[in-house]
């Protein structure tokens, strides 16, 4: 009877490993969220030169070039300068100055050149080119010196 017992023990033990196991499966999620945001890094500044008639100090003039800027952004961010607040001029230039700031942008984004937020809905990277222009009114004209002025550019 023991032996019985055990030859069958034996022979239920074989059939149930001869069994394929029950294989089961779980699926494993992931989340992820990706806010709206935008980098922005200085390539060059900018340089101004004065106009002919000394009415104009502009990166727009003759021998000046704009500042650049390496923007890249997930989309949903807008683009925009503020009004110039920092400026120095040589104590000789004691007459007001108009400061109008720029922007234009090529790559993932096309922008023409602008002083207003333009809305970025896209991802990607573009190149912005940044001008600044001040300018003199009625008989006013710039003085010999070095100026100096500092424009924001914005991404929220």
């Amino acid at each position: 009877m023991k032996w019985l017992r055990t030859s069958f023990g034996a022979a239920l033990l074989a059939a149930c490993l001869d069994q394929a196991a029950m294989a089961t499966t779980q699926n494993v999620i992931f989340n992820g969220t990706v806010t709206a945001t935008c980098t922005l890094v200085v390539a060059t500044n900018g340089t101004m030169m004065v106009s002919p008639d000394l009415q104009s100090l502009s990166s727009h003039n003759s021998g000046g070039s704009a500042g650049t800027v390496t923007l890249t952004t997930t989309g949903g961010v807008a683009l925009s300068v503020d009004p110039v607040t920092t400026t120095t001029a040589p104590a000789a230039d004691a007459t007001a100055t108009t400061w109008t700031p720029t922007y234009s942008a090529s790559g993932a984004h096309t922008i023409v050149e602008t002083g207003s937020a333009t809305n970025l809905t896209v991802p990607g990277a573009s190149l912005v080119s940044v001008n600044l222009a001040g300018t003199k009114g009625g008989s006013n004209r710039f003085a010999s010196g070095n100026y100096q002025a500092t424009v924001t550019l914005r991404c929220e």
